[in-house]
């Protein structure tokens, strides 16, 4: 199995690859690339069996019909969502309430922070993938699956404060993160990229999602209940792996 994960940017200089080969019980790091553009994520899309991208898949519902009431000028449509509560749906989806309530981190806001401009690009990603490999649901049950590295790794236990930024501190932070995971997944052969891992956590983010993408194959992350299911498909679906970092080679 190849898993591929992707930390997307709104600029291809910060967009980062990573292709993990899964074999015989056994873990190795054999693509990592920074500055990926479209084509470049759709041809390796091609080439994995299931790609992690660390970019909302969708929109929340509520946000979309409230742009189409307010373009129609549809009083309703917008008073529905007026006050502080109506906003807040507004800005976050299911799945953001969902790893909120799982993780206790809070995910930006795909329609009112800056992952507005990187979810534009993934949108167009997805329509580039969906010509030439079929759509894709946005709920993860195909071979594109949402993820969120930070919240991985809080759930695999691996200790990861403040290792996002260019600096001696944040290098420092990253660094014992790849001490951590590879104490976690002896398994896991990162040595060729170690130096560039450390120096950029765009890279580094890219390797957890092709970390998630695999439990996300493997059935080893949380899935939407009955009530989040209309939403997911329709939103998106942050993947949350279940179980330890450990078991991910079996």
């Amino acid at each position: 199995m190849k898993t591929l994960g992707v930390d997307l940017a709104a600029d291809p200089k910060r967009t980062a690859a990573a292709v993990i080969e899964w074999r015989d019980g056994q873990a190795r790091l054999v693509h990592l690339s920074l500055g990926v553009r479209d084509e470049t994520v759709v041809e390796l899309f091609g080439a994995s069996d299931v790609t992690g991208i660390d970019c909302p898949l969708g929109w929340p519902q509520p946000f979309l019909s409230f742009l189409l009431g307010h373009s129609r000028e549809d009083p309703d449509a917008v008073l529905r969502h007026d006050g502080l509560d109506g906003r807040r749906e507004l800005a976050y989806r299911a799945t953001d309430r969902f790893v909120t309530h799982t993780t206790g981190l809070i995910p930006l806001s795909v329609s009112a922070d800056r992952l507005a401009h990187p979810a534009m690009r993934c949108a167009v990603i997805q329509a580039k993938i969906a010509r030439l490999w079929g759509v894709q649901p946005r709920d993860g049950t195909d071979r594109l699956v949402e993820v969120y590295p930070a919240a991985s790794l809080k759930i695999w236990g691996i200790s990861a404060r403040r290792y996002k930024g260019r600096g001696t501190p944040e290098s420092e932070v990253r660094d014992d993160i790849l001490g951590q995971l590879t104490a976690a997944a002896p398994w896991l052969d990162l040595d060729a990229y170690r130096d560039q891992l450390i120096a950029s956590d765009d890279l580094l983010d890219s390797v957890i999602a092709s970390l998630t993408a695999r439990a996300a194959a493997r059935q080893a992350t949380l899935l939407p209940g009955p009530d989040q299911s209309l939403a997911a498909r329709e939103e998106g679906w942050i993947h949350l792996p279940t179980g330890s970092l450990t078991k991910l080679n079996k």
